[in-house]
């Protein structure tokens, strides 16, 4: 008979919290999540905030110019103007400069498994257990550079990412038909 009770009991308490968490759920603002959207996720720091979506709150409430993510560059300061409907900005040099994609590579042979590099990853790319050697996992890693600093004995380096048929981009034909015409000169 309690058994019942206790079920019972239960199943109008979870009714009551399902009510409740669609009732009072919440909103976010939409502009904050289409801006979070279009930056790079690299959770950096670069911008001086502590991730990109702090980063896209601030766009929003006109706290901080579009133009302080490195890693988006200027095809991100372009994508957030056209969003926003103001002018793009050149990429403010005070937070970093843009450049190609990097990725981190563990040297496995001097990685003493100290973990410093998995606590300082902000995306979990790192892969590895106390006192064994670690490993990127490339495609989870964003290139922030952050994992280099705590690593006491440098085994990790930033390296481009190889070029695939996959990360193959056209060049735009403006740009193609000023490189002839250089080449012609």
């Amino acid at each position: 008979m309690s058994f019942t009770l206790l079920a019972g009991l239960f199943a109008i308490l979870g009714i009551l919290l399902g009510y409740a968490a669609i009732q009072f759920k919440v909103k976010g603002d939409p502009i904050v999540d289409q801006i979070d959207k279009l930056l790079p996720q690299t959770q950096c720091g670069q911008c001086s905030f502590p991730g990109c979506r702090p980063y896209a709150q601030a766009i929003a409430n006109g706290e901080a110019n579009i133009n302080q993510c490195p890693p988006g560059g200027e095809a991100g300061i372009t994508a957030l103007a056209d969003l926003l409907g103001v002018e793009a900005l050149p990429l403010n040099e005070e937070n970093g400069v843009e450049q190609a994609t990097l990725v981190a590579v563990i040297d496995e042979e001097t990685c003493i498994g100290c973990k410093l590099c998995i606590q300082a990853c902000p995306v979990d790319a790192i892969l590895g257990a106390p006192k064994h050697m670690h490993t990127v996992i490339e495609d989870e890693c964003t290139g922030c550079d952050l994992c280099i600093p705590p690593c006491p004995v440098e085994c990790i380096t930033m390296e481009p990412i190889a070029k695939t048929l996959g990360l193959w981009q056209w060049s735009k034909p403006e740009q193609r038909l000023q490189e002839k015409q250089k080449v012609a000169s």
